[in-house]
């Protein structure tokens, strides 16, 4: 059971994860050493998976963000899977979802042509609904 300290660690944590243990200590009013066991009683009981870091794609060359619904054109969703994995280098993360649509697949693009070309080999494999981000 997480008390309210477990949750401002979290908080914290999720703002910089890569806060020290000392500061971390001073935000939620514990000594460094007691807010470091904490953690990693946290990451014992699984509550914290691990640690990342946040990319800014545009910086990296990736401009175009959308996110596409997937309705897949049969049951079987391997041909789907097999080219989102050959399609890594622009997938953010792919969700099976449902209500609306099978998967939910978050993407960057360099270009809107590349996009485009994406657009046209997924469908092959299904059928899509488009959204870009603007903001």
């Amino acid at each position: 059971m997480l008390d309210s300290t477990d949750m401002l660690i979290l908080d914290e944590l999720s703002k910089n994860s890569r806060i020290t243990m000392k500061e971390l200590g001073e935000k939620v009013h514990l000594t460094g050493q007691a807010a470091s066991a904490r953690v990693a009683k946290l990451e014992d009981q699984g509550i914290i998976e691990g640690y990342t870091i946040k990319v800014n794609q545009v910086k990296l060359g990736f401009p175009v963000h959308t996110f596409i619904t997937i309705f897949t054109q049969s049951s079987n969703h391997k041909p789907y899977l097999s080219f989102i994995k050959a399609q890594e280098q622009f997938i953010i993360r792919n969700h099976k979802i449902s209500g609306e649509g099978c998967y939910l697949l978050e993407c960057q693009f360099p270009s809107n042509e590349i996009l485009d070309k994406f657009l046209e080999n997924l469908n092959e494999f299904a059928n899509y609904k488009l959204s870009i981000v603007i903001n």
